[in-house]
């Protein structure tokens, strides 16, 4: 294994590897084609390593799903028998699940938006207790890509609650909807002069709400930032979520007209609440110090990782640790150079007392020496 680890070794070893994973995989092939596989997996591998189009994944992808029902049903007469029966069955289930989200990815690569949002919604409804999988976000991007913004509330009412993990697409899509029934008419100068209305209140306190839970997602909305291909995986609250959800979700943000605006005028608004982030928030847990480390590892080497809180001191700072610096090394002189130091000093004090000396003789000989006199007794 360390050995593996170190490039050159690695790099001359990938050849060598290569050539019995895809003579497994001819062979995997030509076993599925040639008989009648009742394997799901052995389709899904397939539609992961052999496929080069999303229309050839798809249809292994529905040979995979007729084999997985099959061996779900019968499984799940059996799930009572013994442990290792019920064990097979969460297995089969999770098969089926990841079969069924594949397909529904697929759906929307080939652009048919609503048969993915249908396998979706089978999947939510025939899995209730799989929540943790996040199928609900890829609801939402897809209901939002048909402007089913109803709906959209609908699972925001379900999902959208105190007792359930939060992400970028929770928090920003609420920030999203609250935005879109007041943006078109939303203006910086008239809000600053009549106040801001109700639901203006709560389309800002929606932004807040989501600044907070991840505030790197703005600058790539606002195209502050490049954006780049999202990662494999992400980190919640983290710079790489940021990528994916932008990267995803822009679109849907420009479409609402006047939404990008808004967020332009009260994003950096959070920041004012929450003084502290790394000590105490608002609405959620601290933002946690860790997610810098994990992103340089999730994201490419070339892109630059947002970083939160700035660590920017204030300039009180700065100009006290440069005075100091300076009379230390001004010290340091003098102790070790006493005369030259002395002549420094002299000739540097002198430069600056010329200026004056001058305009002071030039005062003297234009105002008569009576004036002074006068001046004095005064």
């Amino acid at each position: 294994m360390q050995l593996c680890r170190r490039s050159g070794v690695k790099e001359a070893l990938q050849p060598e590897l290569k050539q019995p994973i895809r003579l497994w995989n001819y062979r995997m092939n030509t076993f599925c084609t040639g008989f009648n596989c009742s394997c799901p997996t052995a389709y899904i591998l397939l539609a992961e390593e052999e496929a080069t189009t999303i229309f050839e994944a798809e249809k292994l992808l529905k040979q995979a799903l007729k084999a997985g029902e099959a061996v779900y049903r019968r499984s799940q007469q059996q799930q009572h028998q013994s442990p290792q029966h019920e064990a097979q069955h969460r297995r089969d289930i999770n098969v089926m699940l990841y079969i069924k989200r594949r397909l529904a990815m697929c759906a929307r690569k080939l652009g048919k938006i609503r048969e993915a949002a249908k396998l979706m919604r089978d999947i939510m409804k025939e899995f209730p207790l799989l929540s943790m999988l996040n199928i609900h976000e890829n609801l939402l991007e897809a209901l939002l890509q048909l402007q089913a913004y109803a709906d959209v509330q609908a699972i925001l009412a379900k999902y959208d609650d105190i007792s359930l993990p939060k992400s970028a697409v929770i928090c920003y899509t609420a920030a999203l909807l609250k935005a879109r029934a007041v943006s078109d008419r939303f203006s910086p100068e008239t809000a600053s002069k009549r106040g801001l209305s109700p639901a203006e209140m709560n389309a800002v306190e929606a932004i807040h709400r989501a600044v907070e839970f991840n505030p790197h997602v703005p600058k790539y909305l606002l195209e502050m930032k490049s954006l780049i291909l999202p990662p494999e995986h992400i980190l919640k609250r983290g710079d790489s979520e940021a990528v994916a959800y932008a990267f995803f979700h822009l679109q849907h943000w420009k479409r609402v007209e006047g939404a990008l605006n808004l967020l332009y005028c009260t994003w950096e608004g959070t920041f004012r609440i929450i003084p502290y982030p790394l000590e105490k928030g608002h609405l959620f847990y601290p933002y946690p110090s860790c997610t810098e480390t994990a992103d340089r590892e999730l994201l490419p080497a070339f892109h630059e990782v947002s970083v939160y809180p700035k660590k920017e001191l204030p300039f009180f700072i700065h100009f006290t640790a440069g005075l100091c610096s300076f009379t230390a090394m001004l010290a340091l002189l003098t102790h070790q150079f006493p005369e030259l130091m002395g002549i420094f000093v002299t000739a540097f004090l002198g430069t600056l007392y010329a200026p004056f000396s001058f305009v002071v003789e030039k005062m003297e000989s234009f105002i008569s020496s009576g004036f002074w006199h006068q001046l004095a007794r005064i």
